[in-house]
């Protein structure tokens, strides 16, 4: 049986009286408050986790910035676009979806940053050396992060889709006392295995403090946002009743989660258990939830759990007792699915680019017409769909998109992937009309007066040098490569497309890639038109 650890209503006896710290509790809490916030490894993921969570919400710069991110991570990359391609959202998308961008689009922005915060922790943790109690841990902190996500998508409340993370990071104190004092969390479940106690006053005895507020006491090292850390604290006992704000909403379906995903973690078939009546009268009235909402509930969390632990390539964890987590060669074996799967390295030419170029350009293109031809994408998407499929499935390590600004009297990158994103962005910038007979001459210049698409594999010979300005020459200086696909609709010069590589590209481009870059051009000109 999977442990039950940080829930109340997993343990019926409430009434067991209160615990307090010891002094050897208190000592082993700020120990381990010390492992976990001063260790440079958690420090890393404590600030990947900021990083995401307070990513921009707003549509356009949200998503680009979540793509970039999720873009600089090959193995998430892949992850997330399994996710997008597994039966519910492939369904969905009628094809094969080969880009973030539409991933993101598909699933949502919410969901992606979520399971992109899901596996940071699955990346940082799962390795443990007490694979197997980790592993429960991690599992029910997914899980719980899809209860969350379906209670917000049926709440009023605005940003209630903050309640995923909330529920995400519900278990993080039993996660990382299960990762970081394996022997403390054993003595918690021996405590729990009696019966006597709730999971609350058995960390309490033990370490200190309960786990929520272990847990908010790490978010808050973190520098996570306030409402996801009050969303850790413990609620009331009984029956709970309609939340006031969001706020105690937050922490409502927080705690609920937990529990279910608890409950999930015990058994196959919860519907019908005694736990399943408890969760009802304890958060029923407070969460507006009736026996068939449930019952909905645990089906659909179920399904999504399991295209989840597929799109990581885990294998849900075995039910059985704690006590049978040893070191050595079960907990590596129990590991050997994380990271299978990854697609195979088909290769790439000497300046970077793969040598399957044509099939991720011809599964860009299939992706870009499915979304014009569904009708629910902005022209925003579809740009950002394009650039992506652009610096991929050629290999650049820095692609950009740059539209003309008529208020500001200059071109300049809107969006862009790869290197130092910000920084190379805000200097991407050049005035709308050529100063001078020199800057007539001026490659970009010329590329959008002729709206001629370039390939320059060899950016160093003499003609090519000539004809790149100043600017670019000082921004970009290592550029060896690069493509100028201008945007030109009628007469109308819009803005271009860029990437570059720091090798030459002797292999140029054949005739096939170029006519599916040009429809991935022609699919952001149709969208740009007016």
């Amino acid at each position: 049986m999977i442990p039950a650890v940080g829930s109340a209503a997993s343990h019926p006896n409430t009434n067991a009286a209160p615990f307090q710290p010891t002094d050897g509790g208190r000592r082993v809490r700020a120990a381990l408050l010390q492992k976990v916030c001063g260790d440079d490894d958690m420090f890393a993921l404590g600030s990947a986790i900021a990083r995401v969570v307070q990513m921009a919400t707003s549509e356009d710069q949200g998503t680009h910035d979540l793509a970039h991110y999720v873009l600089s991570d090959v193995a998430l990359t892949q992850r997330i676009l399994r996710l997008a391609n597994t039966v519910r959202y492939r369904t969905a998308a009628g094809t094969a979806v080969t880009t973030v961008s539409r991933a993101i689009s598909l699933l949502g922005f919410d969901n992606v940053r979520t399971v992109a915060l899901a596996m940071l922790l699955v990346d940082a943790l799962a390795s443990s050396d007490h694979a197997y109690s980790v592993r429960v841990e991690l599992e029910a902190s997914l899980c719980a992060s899809l209860v969350g996500r379906e209670m917000a998508r049926h709440s009023f409340y605005q940003g209630a889709e903050e309640a995923s993370i909330g529920a995400l990071f519900k278990n993080l104190g039993a996660l990382l006392v299960a990762s970081h004092e394996h022997d403390r969390y054993r003595e918690i479940q021996a405590l729990l295995a009696t019966g006597k106690h709730t999971p609350a006053q058995a960390a309490q005895m033990i370490l200190g403090c309960g786990f929520d507020a272990l847990s908010e006491a790490v978010l808050g090292e973190w520098k996570i946002p306030d409402v996801i850390m009050r969303a850790q604290r413990p609620l009331e006992a009984g029956t709970l009743k309609l939340a006031v704000n969001r706020g105690e909403w937050m922490r409502q379906v927080a705690s609920f989660s937990l529990d279910v995903a608890r409950l999930m973690g015990r058994t196959a078939t919860p519907s019908d258990t005694p736990e399943a009546q408890a969760l009802l009268a304890r958060y029923g009235t407070a969460l507006n939830l009736g026996a068939a909402e449930l019952d909905e509930l645990f089906e659909t969390v179920a399904f999504e759990m399991t295209s989840l632990l597929q799109s990581m390539n885990l294998q849900p964890v075995p039910r059985r007792a704690p006590q049978e987590d040893k070191g050595g060669l079960p907990n590596v074996l129990l590991l050997a699915t994380l990271g299978a799967g990854e697609e195979e390295d088909k290769g790439c030419y000497p300046s970077g680019k793969p040598k399957n170029a044509r099939d991720l350009l011809l599964a860009g293109v299939q992706d870009v017409t499915q979304m014009r031809a569904s009708g629910r994408h902005k022209a925003n998407d579809v740009v950002m769909a394009v650039l992506e499929t652009l610096y991929t499935a050629l290999g650049f390590r820095f692609a950009t998109v740059v539209l003309k600004d008529v208020r500001a009297g200059q071109y300049r990158a809107r969006a862009s992937f790869g290197l130092a994103q910000a920084r190379v962005q805000d200097g991407f910038t050049f005035a709308l009309a050529p100063a001078g007979e020199k800057g007539a001459r001026d490659l970009f210049y010329l590329a959008m007066e002729n709206d001629a698409d370039l390939m320059i594999s060899d950016a160093r010979s003499a003609k090519i040098r000539d004809l790149l300005p100043a600017w670019h020459k000082a921004l970009l200086p290592d550029a060896q490569s690069f493509i100028v696909l201008p945007l030109v609709v009628g007469k109308v010069q819009l803005g271009l497309f860029y990437a570059d590589r720091t090798e030459l590209a002797p292999e140029g481009v054949p005739p096939d890639e170029t006519a599916l870059i040009k429809a991935l051009k022609g699919q952001v000109l149709a969208a740009l038109a007016p």
